[in-house]
């Protein structure tokens, strides 16, 4: 009998674990699209048999279709006919972010957007100024932009997502290494006092640390939900932002601990 309650509540840990692992599974593939079992097994340090049963698990749940060597996101081929990011989640707060944003940016400046529905939210209310020059990674900010007949866009090569309709990899980087902008624009998945910026996956890390270092002043554009989350990678602590806009879902306490470290809060109402 001791034996039976003993494997039961080791059946029960063991679920316990794996339910956060899976949903950080299913984040990584929501960004990136796509996801290989040997890159998920070790990143995750556990078998790639393991891996598998996760994967198993979403595909049952109707989140992702498996392939040989890993799984692929079902609703990306639908979204990126219509040209529609996947995160749609909070749009009014994104919204008005977004509107906050866009009000700090002057005819004739350099600025960088990165991908995503914040951004891309800035973006629309930018086609109102004259003479940007714009460097983006994300397909959908360049076409909304691209089509004003006074600005320059500019993109990367490298290799496409399409959850974030966005190019990334090694091209994309050293693109960005060249590049100097008055302001750049930047999304994250979670941002917390203790872990800093943090992304559910490796691909964009080392291409977001050669954005911030190609602009002269960093603006981190993410709702209240966002703040005290923790996603699966990190890309560094707070010091890598000058400014930090967000909605009026922030806490006073955590506003405040924003700007004892240094960072301008910017609250869109």
């Amino acid at each position: 009998m001791e034996a039976k309650e003993e494997q039961d509540a080791s059946e029960s840990m063991i679920g316990l674990l794996s339910e956060p692992r899976r949903r950080r599974i299913l984040e990584w593939v929501q960004e990136e699209g796509s996801a290989r079992v040997r890159d998920l097994a070790g990143a995750f340090r556990v078998s790639e048999a393991t891996i598998r049963q996760d994967l198993e698990r979403l595909e049952s749940e109707g989140f992702i279709t498996r392939e040989h060597g890993g799984a692929y996101l079902n609703s990306a081929a639908p979204a990126t006919g219509t040209m529609t990011l996947h995160h749609q989640e909070n749009m009014d707060k994104k919204r008005r972010i977004g509107a906050l944003a866009a009000s700090l940016v002057k005819d004739g400046e350099t600025l960088i957007l990165d991908a995503g529905t914040t951004t891309t939210e800035i973006a629309t209310r930018l086609t109102s100024r004259r003479d940007l020059t714009l460097i983006t990674n994300a397909l959908n900010i360049a076409i909304i932009l691209g089509s004003v007949p006074t600005f320059a866009v500019h993109m990367p090569g490298g290799q496409f997502k399409s959850p974030t309709l966005s190019l990334s990899g090694d091209k994309s980087v050293e693109y960005f290494r060249n590049i100097f902008a008055g302001k750049l624009f930047l999304a994250t998945a979670g941002v917390a006092l203790d872990a800093g910026l943090t992304y559910p996956s490796f691909a964009d890390l080392q291409l977001k640390e050669a954005m911030i270092k190609a602009a002269a002043h960093v603006y981190l554009v993410a709702d209240s939900t966002k703040i005290n989350r923790s996603s699966f990678t990190r890309l560094g602590s707070l010091d890598v932002i000058n400014s930090f806009i967000t909605d009026d879902g922030i806490s006073d306490r955590d506003a405040r601990e924003f700007e004892k470290r240094g960072i301008e809060v910017l609250i869109a109402k």
